[in-house]
């Protein structure tokens, strides 16, 4: 073990320096982060440890490392080193790490129950370790440290608790493979042991945190047991007031709604959904992302499971949410409508009633283009799902100007909804299409599916000239006298259609 250690310290020591102050910067939010790298801070250990050994003896210290020396405070030094190289945010060493042979060192140190603080600092190296690439995180996995982090769950030292909890959590936000096996190895009831009010509000956090990892990932999904043991501690969460608990609760909850209808039965189930649809008004805008993807991913699911949601006055969160200074939110309530115009006949009028329908026609005509789609979606879907006193209503709405301006973006899919949605607009309307084709011609949508008849995508090509053949050929639409452009003192003409449509009244 000594010719381990030598190599370890050749590959090590040019490090040293990077290791004294340097701290981890997230660079995304912590609810999206799978894996977090512990920062370099002065530990409560730290305290404990001669300035003698800090640093400037590290291949003295790392030689006794592995040592059966009865000095504790050597090994101590030496794994506070190795953990202040892994604790550096300018590209720790960890590789290096790796091939030196540090792991079973490490790992080792963390079964000494008699040297609580050994066991703190290997359990932080090996945090960062599996806070790196997929492989190192697999590296740790292989060293067979799992199976003693989880024994540390028990230990009566709290920081201890709290290091192995991290560890375990970068590990599981692996992937589902590495969720699967810690979870098979027992994580899931130690943990939930600790949401409790004793807790330190950063412990809780960081058992929050690992809950979102359990619950990430849906190829294959978590375990429906683990659901339902992770889903009453959610309920508890909920009603935190802590933002950080608060957010990643939320998400973790999204991540169960996105796996299916049958785990979205099982969140709703739960209870927890009439305090998730009130958190689409809170003051935090990363609450509010996250209630709005997991309300958005249960009205994927079936109509009776969207109406639980409906059930629970949502739609009267929705001005504030269409009108949202972030564009993010304006496209995610958007996505949401969308799925409940996809619905029942009721569901969609519950959107009419609630006013919802001229701020989705604004986001298609004036929002980002990702916005945009999402509403080409919502209303296309309405003419598939709604009666024809619904879809007259879009239409009375003055839809068909900007849904037609979308004809002409590059995005294929986008074009086919429009001329979906269109087609549906001409079939309901009956005896009144050619009222509707008037329109379509007046705004420029005919000349754009005209284009359309020499697109490259197959469907697109046919169904523009289905439209054509069907409604805009054989005899010629009657004028109307209302859109013959006006003389002007100067000759010219003046030219408005858009004010004319607006006058329009519609009976399909």
């Amino acid at each position: 073990m000594n010719a381990l250690m030598n190599t370890f310290i050749s590959s090590s020591f040019a490090f040293l320096s990077l290791s004294s102050s340097s701290s981890c910067q997230n660079k995304r939010d912590e609810h999206l982060l799978k894996k977090r790298n512990v920062p370099q801070e002065e530990s409560l250990e730290d305290s404990d440890v001669d300035s003698d050994f800090k640093g400037v003896s590290l291949c003295w210290s790392m030689r006794d490392l592995n040592a059966t020396s009865d000095n504790a405070l050597i090994q101590l030094s030496a794994v506070q080193a190795a953990r202040k190289l892994l604790s550096s945010d300018r590209n720790p060493p960890i590789d290096d790490l790796i091939k030196s042979g540090i792991l079973p060192i490490l790992v080792k140190c963390l079964e000494r129950d008699d040297n609580p603080s050994l066991q703190f600092e290997a359990a932080w190296a090996l945090t960062n370790i599996a806070s790196g690439t997929s492989a190192q995180t697999q590296a740790v996995v292989k060293s067979n440290a799992v199976p003693l982090f989880l024994r540390l769950l028990h230990s009566p030292h709290q920081n201890v608790c709290e290091q192995a909890v991290w560890a375990l959590g970068n590990i599981i936000g692996d992937g589902p493979q590495c969720r699967d096996y810690v979870i098979n190895l027992g994580v899931v009831k130690p943990l939930l042991s600790f949401i409790n009010p004793s807790i330190p509000i950063t412990f809780l956090r960081n058992v929050t945190w690992v809950i979102v990892n359990l619950c990430r990932n849906k190829d294959p999904p978590p375990p429906m047991e683990t659901v339902q043991e992770i889903l009453p501690a959610l309920c508890v969460l909920i009603y935190h007031t802590d933002i950080n608990i608060l957010v990643d609760t939320v998400w973790a909850l999204s991540y169960l709604t996105d796996g299916g209808n049958e785990q979205i039965q099982m969140v709703i189930d739960s209870g927890v959904v009439p305090f998730l649809v009130p958190l689409l008004s809170h003051q935090e805008v990363k609450v509010q992302t996250a209630a709005l993807r997991a309300v958005g991913n249960i009205v994927t699911g079936t109509d009776e499971q969207t109406q639980v949601v409906l059930n629970c006055d949502v739609l009267s969160h929705f001005p504030n949410l269409l009108t949202h200074p972030k564009e993010k939110i304006n496209k995610e309530a958007v996505w949401f409508l969308s799925n409940i115009t996809a619905g029942n006949q009721q569901q969609v009028q519950a959107v009419i009633d609630a006013g919802l329908i001229p701020m989705i026609i604004h986001q298609l005509a004036k929002g980002d283009f990702g916005t945009q789609k999402e509403a080409a979606w919502a209303i296309s879907n309405l003419t598939i799902s709604g009666r024809k006193d619904q879809v007259e209503f879009l239409v009375e709405q003055n839809v068909i100007p900007p849904f037609c301006n979308l004809l002409s973006v590059k995005d294929s899919q986008v074009v086919q909804v429009v001329l979906d949605g269109l087609k549906n607009i001409l079939i309901m309307a009956g005896d009144e299409a050619s009222t509707i084709a008037e329109i379509i011609e007046e705004c420029g949508g005919l000349e754009k599916i005209e284009n359309l008849q020499q697109h490259e995508n197959e469907d697109i090509y046919k169904l523009a000239f289905e439209i054509i053949d069907q409604y805009f050929s054989g005899e010629d639409i009657d004028e109307d006298p209302s859109l013959i452009p006006d003389s002007t003192q100067g000759g010219t003409f003046n030219f408005d259609p858009a004010s004319n449509m607006q006058t329009k009244e519609f009976n399909f």
